[in-house]
């Protein structure tokens, strides 16, 4: 093994532990926490962070083209959908009435 393939190893299993750590911090904020636009919220952070990193740290790890090609195609799809589907969600949710409810401590308007 070359210098450069054990930097790269070493680069992919930070990144491919950065995005599980994002889903786990996502999976526990859907559990724990009390209200729904908080719960779109860290859904959405897993959709694109974590995802997103983990397929970035598969792409540091494949040394095939047409894998390589797929993974990015996922990458781009991912950047597109989950933002935008976490979005109609809420604007949905905001359609039929429902209010996100206040933080203490602040004012809402």
């Amino acid at each position: 093994m070359t210098t450069l393939h054990v930097a790269l190893q070493i680069l992919s299993d930070l990144v491919l532990a950065a995005g599980v750590l994002f889903v786990l911090t996502g999976a526990a904020g859907l559990h724990r926490l009390p209200e729904f636009f908080m719960r779109t919220h860290a859904a959405s952070i897993t959709d694109s962070a974590g995802a997103g990193l983990i397929v970035l740290g598969l792409l540091l790890r494949t040394e095939e083209f047409a894998t390589a090609l797929r993974l990015v195609l996922i990458a781009f799809f991912l950047m597109f959908t989950s933002p935008t589907a976490s979005h109609a969600l809420a604007q949905a949710a905001l359609g039929d009435g429902f209010r996100p409810q206040g933080i203490r401590g602040r004012k809402t308007s």
